[in-house]
């Protein structure tokens, strides 16, 4: 049960990325087909798309990585680990996957970036407070 707490969040939006990549190629296209339409206050109507859809998804997962990165220990590490595979396989998707050429690519793969170098960063900071706590 304790390896599945160290597995990334990340990891989803990677395989929903995959799915969607390897189903429909051109859900990813800057014009691909709104999933849904939402009227605003404004009179606008926001459209919102796959790839949208799969950034907001990766955003919010990387507000509970980093939050899930203030645990210290063994277990921190291999999930730190685990982070970087996940962003070494968008970084490879993205070189050598033609359909992953895209913008959503990209930002996933700099918000799996960002889960890497903040996790490790909060995780020494934390490592660091309480090295100073425990004389």
């Amino acid at each position: 049960m304790k390896i599945l707490l160290q597995i990334p969040l990340l990891t989803i939006i990677l395989v929903i990325f995959n799915i969607v990549l390897f189903n429909d190629p051109n859900a990813f296209r800057p014009d691909a087909g709104a999933v849904f339409e939402l009227g605003l206050p404004s009179g606008g109507v926001w459209m919102a798309t796959v790839s949208d859809l799969i950034v907001i998804g990766g955003v919010l997962l990387l507000y509970l990585e980093l939050f899930k990165s203030t645990r210290t220990g063994v277990g921190a590490i291999i999930e730190h680990v685990f982070s970087l595979i996940i962003f070494v396989v968008f970084l490879v998707e993205f070189l050598i996957v033609p359909g992953a050429a895209n913008s959503t690519c990209v930002i996933l793969m700099l918000i799996a970036l960002l889960d890497v170098v903040g996790g490790f960063t909060v995780t020494i900071s934390t490592a660091r407070r309480d090295m100073a706590f425990g004389g």
